[in-house]
């Protein structure tokens, strides 16, 4: 049993990152001139042809003493010795002599070859003539020209190809065979191909509002020129993962009708040092020249983090890459039409260099799409599904809170799915519901609970939904159940009704005493505790530490932040900064937290016991049908508590 908070899974990115057929590389665009290992490999090949060919002329290879079986039988017609090498003609074509292609070729063709031993036979011309054979001696030797062609056509082969291989690496600043590392690997999507606009992009109308001068500037430069503006240089995308971020870049070279290259941060850095910077100056070489353009680089933080935060001080390849940015961007003109977009969910991490007006100076933060924002993207997205009559768009967004557009996308294609699994002719309001449950606790398991785990499951997501439903300031219970999911047993889904940017003190005691209401009906009904609530310690116990320590809610520590040393010293600065509060005061805290999650749970204890006949029927009932919505909890156990506050965000309590 686990207590989880899938609010926001994680799924892939929404932009996208293969090269499509309308992709092109700088690089490859510089690539020019005649397909040479083409040519000599199909001139080694006609000479390898040739050879084999007057080989197959000469007739079957056989052994010397085979020859002299024959000769001595009256079967050999003539004859010519060449060197060490006799060739001739039966006079009937013998049996194979070899038993191991005798099966496959069981006679022998009417001429043959043979090698006179390196010891001359002086017998075997008076042989010959007794036998009344045809000689014929040719003692003349092939044409050093010839000769000297056959030998050297390996190694002019090998050559070539070598020489090909360093021209096709070879780079104007001279990097000779590795000029394929330092090259850009950006990707250039041409104007015409199939390009993305504002259209394709929904819930983020305050993003494009922001973009929309830069989308003006790059259709018309001189507009702004004219009165002496200058457009930024470069604009940051900030927010969190699957928000659309790189989706956006593409809409606003869609809008421009410009080229857009696009690169991720970590490309930069190779297994040579100073490759990073090499690709830089490549890259930004390339967008000067395809001017008006925009370049995109996600996740920017890879190579743009502070400087000295690493190990490896002023010789890290990243700060090398990163002292390149900074210097490339300051080389811009202003009559270089030239945008550079970067993206990023770690703005905390960033250079101060990168942000500085004249660089990114432009942040444009693009955050998870509100109500109105999730209903636009659900309908982008359903453009293409066959949906039943009863799908409403507008529920499902209001059931969404937290999700990004990624998140939608994918709970579209998992809806779409599930109806394709059915059988269905469209996609209806069960299979949103089984997808928003797929994608919030992952796939069902077809687990085999005794009767002791089933019933302490039941009455642990029992007690989760009994107080909530009795404690206001929790958000509305939208499901119960006890079907095994992912890694869970069980869990309690909470469905927020509005989307609020602050909570209060109260609205979090409240998210204690509910995280750990299902550990107090396990001490309450069985008299003991159950591993299955240890993701519920941990998070009330995370949440208890957040109030008391970065939000100033406890009376005895005070209006006071405190800041630990949690980051990884490769993400940002903490590898310089110590903790800022003494020994003392880390007791303290632990002491808060203690008594601010033993205070949630003898509260949890006291509802419960008051509510022991609704904590019973709610799990009997679990046990029974395994799954319990809002208005079976209704039916069963009556209203719940009028809510006092407005929830937050979506929660999902799990066991």
């Amino acid at each position: 049993m686990s207590n989880t908070n899938p609010t926001s899974p994680k799924p892939p990115s929404t932009a996208p990152r293969g090269q499509s057929a309308g992709e092109e590389s700088p690089a490859e665009a510089r690539r020019t001139g005649p397909p040479v290992p083409m040519v000599l490999l199909l001139i080694a090949l006609a000479f390898l042809i040739w050879t084999w060919a007057q080989a197959s002329t000469s007739g079957d290879a056989v052994k010397y003493n085979f020859f002299w079986e024959q000769l001595a039988a009256d079967n050999v017609a003539s004859v010519e010795i060449k060197n060490w090498t006799l060739s001739g003609k039966w006079k009937t074509a013998p049996a194979n002599p070899d038993p191991e292609t005798k099966v496959r070729k069981p006679q022998l063709r009417p001429n043959f070859v043979t090698d006179i031993p390196a010891q001359e036979d002086r017998k075997l011309l008076d042989t010959l003539a007794l036998a009344g054979v045809d000689v014929t001696v040719n003692n003349a030797r092939p044409s050093i020209l010839l000769e000297a062609f056959a030998y050297s056509i390996p190694l002019l082969l090998v050559f070539t190809i070598g020489w090909w291989l360093l021209r096709r690496s070879s780079d104007p600043m001279g990097s000779g065979m590795f000029g394929g590392f330092i090259r850009s690997p950006a990707k250039r999507f041409k104007p015409s191909d199939q390009r993305n606009t504002f259209d394709d992009v929904a819930g983020m109308e305050h993003a494009k509002r922001e973009l929309q001068e830069v989308v003006e500037f790059l259709k018309d430069p001189a507009k702004f020129q004219r009165l002496g503006a200058q457009i930024p240089k470069g604009v940051l995308l900030m927010g969190p993962p699957g928000t659309g971020k790189t989706l956006l870049a593409r809409a606003v070279a869609g809008e421009a009708g410009v080229p857009f290259y696009s690169i991720n941060g970590s490309e930069f850095i190779q297994m040579f040092v100073g490759v990073g910077a090499s690709r830089v100056r490549d890259m930004f070489k390339s967008a000067k020249e395809s001017a008006p353009c925009i370049l995109f680089i996600d996740e920017i933080d890879a190579v743009g983090r502070i400087r000295g935060a690493g190990l490896g001080g002023g010789h890290d390849e990243r700060e090398q890459t990163l002292n390149q940015i900074l210097s490339e961007m300051d080389g811009f003109n202003q009559s270089e039409a030239v945008i550079v977009i970067a993206a990023t969910n770690r703005p905390d991490v960033l250079d101060p260099a990168l942000l500085r007006p004249g660089r990114f100076d432009r942040h444009v933060a693009v955050d998870r799409p509100t109500r109105e924002g999730r209903l636009g993207i659900l309908k982008v997205h359903v453009r293409k599904v066959p949906l039943a009559d009863n799908v409403d768009l507008d529920r499902i967004a209001g059931s969404t809170i937290g999700f990004s557009g990624a998140d939608l996308r994918n709970l579209v294609n998992e809806a779409a799915l599930n109806a394709t699994r059915e059988s269905k002719t469209a996609v209806d309001r069960e299979d949103f519901e089984v997808a928003k449950d797929r994608i919030l606790m992952g796939t069902k398991r077809e687990d085999i609970l005794d009767e002791y785990e089933r019933e302490m499951t039941a009455y642990h997501e029992a007690g989760h939904a009994v107080v909530a439903w009795y404690t206001p300031e929790v958000d509305p219970v939208h499901k119960v159940t006890i079907v095994p999911r992912g890694r869970a047993l069980g869990f309690t889904e909470f469905q927020p009704e509005e989307e609020l940017h602050h909570i209060g003190e109260r609205r979090l005691h409240a998210r204690l005493t509910m995280s750990l209401g299902g550990r107090a009906a396990e001490k309450l009904v069985f008299n003991e505790y159950s591993a299955g609530a240890e993701d519920d310690l941990k998070r009330s116990t995370d949440l208890a530490r957040r109030m008391i320590a970065h939000l100033g809610m406890s009376d005895v520590i005070g209006p006071a932040a405190f800041r630990g040393a949690e980051e990884h010293p490769f993400l940002g600065k903490e590898i310089h900064e110590q903790r800022q509060y003494s020994e003392r005061t880390a007791q303290v805290i632990d002491e808060e937290i203690q008594r601010f999650l033993n205070e949630a749970q003898e509260r949890a204890m006291h509802l419960l016991n008051e509510r022991r006949g609704d904590l019973d029927k709610v799990a009997e009932a679990l046990l029974k049908s395994e799954v319990l919505d809002r208005e079976a909890l209704t039916i069963l156990i009556g209203a719940p508590q009028p809510r006092k506050y407005l929830p937050t965000k979506q929660q999902v309590i799990a066991t």
